[in-house]
């Protein structure tokens, strides 16, 4: 299975390629079906319109995504059910149904959703929202396994800026050192000497936060592409991590 940042990649590609586009929609036919499947409850075949509309959202998804919504798969799968809904409604309108699209009778013609709508991008912000709740429930179980939990790291964050900063030289040391990230993952230790010895800063230190300096590399192991916006508050005043 590919990792989440080579089908970031990906994405990406498939964005300026079409036949890359289609590629990559072939790719994850069953992962669309599944989906389908998901939504409708049974077996999704190729002649449901539902999968139709899925396909077209996968691709709608391609073209929509950016870094900052989280995991590619989990936006993609909220937005081919957001569809599908879109769509039962609209069938259950044909249908006789109450539904959110039928027109209030109206000169101007508004349906009942356009009386509830406004501005906001309430599935964009649900959608991040839903992204940023998976991979904290990602980061967590990986933490998990290194013997760390959010409220170690919260105990253990740097309070004064100065010891701050040099955290954050520290931790961008390690995300310019790919291969001290998968020394990290593979031994199950913080390499405290050779981050001490590329960023200048005292072992000590990194001793005294070294829950922290971890919890921040281990996210630089993954597409924690929501967590890290958030982090960014953070750790702006000692530089940014990227």
């Amino acid at each position: 299975m590919k990792s989440e940042h080579q089908i970031i990649k990906a994405v990406y590609e498939a964005k300026e390629d079409p036949r890359k586009a289609d590629d990559l929609i072939q790719a994850y036919i069953p992962f669309i079906r599944s989906e389908t499947s998901k939504y409708l409850s049974r077996l999704s075949t190729e002649q449901d319109d539902e999968y139709s509309i899925a396909m077209i959202a996968f691709y709608e998804a391609i073209m929509g995504y950016e870094k900052g919504r989280g995991a590619f798969l989990g936006y993609a799968a909220l937005l081919i059910r957001s569809r599908l809904i879109d769509y039962g409604r609209k069938e259950a309108r044909h249908q006789g149904h109450i539904s959110l699209e039928e027109e209030m009778g109206g000169e101007d013609g508004r349906t009942l959703m356009d009386t509830l709508a406004d501005e906001h991008d309430y599935y964009g912000e649900f959608a991040h929202r839903e992204a940023t709740r998976q991979e904290i429930q990602e980061l967590a179980a990986v933490m998990e396994s290194f013997g760390v939990s959010f409220s170690d790291v919260a105990d253990n964050c740097p309070k004064q800026e100065r010891t701050l900063s040099a955290c954050a030289k520290v931790i961008r040391c390690g995300v310019e050192n790919r291969e001290l990230l998968h020394e990290l993952l593979r031994t199950r230790k913080l390499p405290l000497s050779q981050l001490a010895a590329l960023s200048g800063v005292e072992r000590k230190t990194l001793e005294r936060h070294r829950k922290y300096i971890l919890a921040m590399l281990l996210i630089q192991t993954n597409g924690y592409e929501c967590i890290r916006g958030h982090l960014y508050a953070v750790l702006k005043k000692g530089g940014r991590v990227s």
